[in-house]
């Protein structure tokens, strides 16, 4: 039988009740409106872009773990294999009480933490953090059946806007997995780096995944998979947009593309059009035109080295505490503590 709360002791006296099982959910009340600002915005420039959260509702987050499962995709299996080797270590060296994960989707890579932390300490938290409500509440029900004892409070957010939703511990490991840090700009990396920080005591740590540069053909397979596993992923943000906005995108008339832009030192995957387009979005009052062969960018991956992803945590407020990687140089895992704030 699962217990739903236990009793945290201070001393000789009960402090108080804590629920082990809790979802709550903090996305904006008006999703769509928020959604019509971000396509108004992203479709009004030289360069068209969709910004990549809309590819994740609960069909993307479906086709993610597929893509993971191809393979062409060494992404994902790196850094498991990786995990496995360090996991111990790394929990082992921040000694959290309390282990958040940032964009958790199906947890699938967090058992080996998990595993670590509740060895370490059987009264941890978990706090998976996601904005898809339906794959946070599987994910969590399965690991609430695996780790009895371990109390989970999932929050359903985006935790680009949300962060000050996450729960305060005496000492925090967040875990931002999936070189997801790649899907950010430089700048908005560190400004989203610099807002974590915020939330943080001096001396919790951050574990992040980092896409390491390597050969282009190997990036390119990755993200062209044979199985089209990929552009149907790709596809799927306009899917979301005729759903939620009421726009009438072809899905047929665009082609997936994704290639690797040298001078950004990034992945980019964009959208097609294969002839000329004009699209109407209702729900933002909105009418854009495409040309053939003009493009809508639709998530960028970054790809990284050991010294540009220690500047970048330098610059967001963490002092690099470890750095780990793959026997193959394809990935990287950072652990880094939070510095005072000055």
């Amino acid at each position: 039988m699962i217990r739903t709360w236990r009793t945290e002791f201070r001393g000789d006296a009960a402090e108080e009740e804590v629920p082990l099982f809790q979802i709550d959910s903090h996305l904006v009340t008006d999703r769509r409106a928020a959604m019509v600002a971000d396509v108004r915005s992203g479709l009004s420039g030289r360069q068209k872009t969709l910004p990549a959260k809309y590819l994740y509702d609960e069909r993307g987050a479906r086709l993610f773990d597929q893509i993971c499962e191809q393979p062409e995709y060494y992404p994902t299996r790196t850094e498991e294999i990786l995990l496995a080797d360090v996991a111990a270590v790394i929990i082992a060296k921040s000694r959290p009480h309390q282990l958040v994960e940032l964009g958790s989707g199906a947890s699938r890579k967090t058992r080996m933490l998990l595993d670590a932390l509740t060895a370490l300490r059987p009264d941890a938290a978990y706090v998976p953090v996601d904005v898809s409500e339906e794959m946070l509440r599987s994910s969590a029900e399965r690991l609430r059946q695996e780790y009895e004892g371990l109390a989970i409070h999932g929050i359903v957010c985006d935790y680009e806007k949300h962060l000050r939703h996450i729960p305060g511990a005496e000492r925090r490991l967040v875990a931002f997995l999936g070189s997801t840090i790649g899907n950010f700009t430089e700048i908005e990396a560190r400004r989203f780096l610099r807002a974590l920080r915020g939330q943080l005591s001096a001396g919790d740590g951050v574990l992040i995944g980092y896409d390491l540069v390597k050969p282009v053909a190997v990036l390119h397979a990755a993200y062209n998979d044979a199985a089209g596993v990929t552009a149907e992923f790709n596809r799927n943000v306009l899917r979301v947009l005729n759903r939620e906005l009421d726009a009438d995108f072809d899905l047929t008339a665009f082609a997936h593309e994704a290639f690797f832009n040298a001078a950004e030192s990034q992945i980019e995957m964009h959208l097609r059009a294969l002839a000329p387009q004009r699209v109407r979005i209702a729900a933002a009052d909105l009418v854009v035109e495409f040309a053939a062969g003009e493009s809508v960018r639709t998530e960028i991956s970054r790809k990284f080295t050991r010294g540009s992803a220690a500047a970048m945590l330098a610059a967001g407020g963490f002092a690099p505490a470890q750095w780990y990687q793959s026997a193959d140089g394809y990935f990287g895992l950072a652990l880094a503590l939070a510095v005072p704030v000055v």
